[in-house]
């Protein structure tokens, strides 16, 4: 009878897998060996492993150079980096270490850049595409960078009102892009997306507002789903539909020359994760080329702009089972040393799903359990798991600690749960740490930023 966790994995999921082994009855992410980072450190603790973001980019330029070379694509390719993920400075420095561009969505992206700039990390070169409804804080940013030769930053319409207020305060020419307002899933609330124009307003917008526009040069047409980039009927069809306005457009706008795709890669959130991104790369380039030739029209630049693709990869959150309480006959709840809630937020608030394996003790025996969070709030639970929508995990002990990772969480959560503000039942943000390797491959380890203090948290609330 097979009762071991490691026999259970085994069993059910494809392990070990690129990112995840055991070795000596501990889990190693990465090669890195969580349970000496747990002696070291403590829990709970956020990793932040920063090659995986390299990895990544390199991966995605790796399939776009493949499939432009396989079918013989004559324009060229740019990876964008989306800031909204992940705006920390060590996550924007590693990704800028692979010639990308980068992706901004407020007014504070710009101030982001400036910084950047003024620590020699960039020149003004550097490629900014700005996307987004665009605040007057924001046109005043974009402007003035541009009006200093930033000539790379090319600000993505939402609007008719933001062109007219670019105009006013640009003293030079400048490009610009159009955000298509793409058609919404029909699970949607809503029919059209908030964001852009919509596909039959933006040739009379072209052809009265920008023809003959003095300054503007429109360069870009920007399409982007929410459901990300799947091979389903309805991506292939919003694909179309922005393709048939790009041929349009090419055939009276000769200097459009470009266009973004958006972000939608998925990252693993299940060691039985299938997607074929070779494929999915190769498909959208083939029909891209297909229908410009169709069309009598050039090809455009191809741009993308992955962000949890990015950075999703290199995060990870491990905690301590502190107690189990067993509520009922059937229910047991392993209690985690943090809160769901604070540091992985998308588990309660779309009920996101990560990849959560035990540190150590594999070759215990195995029990289900339901994963509880200390804040005294009923949504803070973890409680299915890709081992068919249940958790199971080594056997609780008093005498024999157990800990668990949550993987893959590098995009979105900081920001989502407020990093170092408060948060709900004043829950700290835990310790976090930065992983690197050196030139000679081994773990370098790198406090960012420690634990919050209880003091940190009363004076943000205004007590002395």
């Amino acid at each position: 009878m097979k009762i071991k966790y490691s026999e259970l994995i085994d069993q059910t999921l494809y392990f070990p897998t690129e990112e995840f082994n055991v070795s000596e009855n501990n889990l190693l992410f990465h090669d890195i060996p969580l349970m000496e980072v747990v002696e070291k450190f403590g829990t709970p603790l956020k990793v932040s492993y920063l090659p995986k973001i390299s990895q990544n980019i390199q991966k995605a330029k790796g399939w776009f150079k493949e499939a432009f070379e396989k079918i013989d694509y004559k324009k060229s390719y740019r990876y964008c980096y989306c800031t909204k993920s992940s705006h920390f400075k060590f996550v924007i420095e590693e990704a800028l270490k692979n010639d990308i561009s980068i992706e901004t969505s407020s007014a504070y992206d710009m101030d982001i850049v400036k910084s950047l700039f003024g620590e020699g990390k960039v020149d003004k070169n550097i490629e900014v595409i700005c996307n987004g409804f665009k605040t007057d804080d924001y046109l005043a940013k974009i402007s003035d960078m541009i009006n200093n030769g930033f000539e790379n930053i090319t600000p993505i319409l939402d609007n008719y009102r933001e062109l007219d207020k670019l105009t006013e305060s640009i003293d030079t020419t400048f490009d610009i892009g159009i955000r298509i307002a793409s058609e919404e899933e029909p699970k949607f609330e809503f029919y059209t997306s908030r964001l852009g124009i919509g596909y039959k307003d933006i040739i009379p917008y072209y052809s009265q507002k920008i023809a003959e526009h003095p300054n503007a040069r429109l360069k870009m047409l920007h399409f982007f789903i929410n459901t990300g980039i799947k091979d389903t009927a309805y991506y292939w069809n919003e694909l179309y539909k922005c393709l048939r306005v790009y041929a349009r457009l090419k055939k009276i706008a000769p200097e459009v020359n470009s266009l973004n795709i958006g972000g939608g890669f998925p990252i693993k959130t299940s060691l039985n994760f299938d997607y074929d991104y070779q494929y999915m790369v190769e498909e959208i380039v083939s029909q891209i080329k297909k229908f410009c030739e169709e069309e009598g029209v050039e090809e455009p630049n191809i741009y993308t702009e992955f962000g949890s693709f990015t950075v999703g990869e290199s995060g990870a959150n491990l905690y301590k089972i502190i107690s189990q309480k067993r509520q009922n006959d059937r229910e047991k709840w392993n209690m985690i040393d943090s809160s769901f809630m604070t540091t992985l937020p998308d588990t309660w608030a779309i009920s996101r799903h990560f990849i959560m394996l035990p540190l150590n003790r594999w070759e215990d025996s195995y029990e289900r359990v339901f994963l509880g969070g200390l804040t005294c709030d009923s949504d803070d639970y973890y409680n299915s798991e890709q081992h068919t929508n249940a958790i199971y995990l080594p056997v609780f002990s008093d005498t024999k600690p157990l800990y668990i990772g949550f993987f893959h969480t590098g995009a979105y959560q900081e920001t989502i749960g407020g990093y170092g503000g408060v948060h709900h039942c004043l829950m700290p943000q835990p310790r976090h740490i930065l992983i690197q390797k050196d030139e000679n491959g081994e773990f370098q380890y790198e406090i960012f930023r420690e634990r919050q203090e209880p003091d940190d948290i009363l004076k943000l609330l205004g007590y002395k």
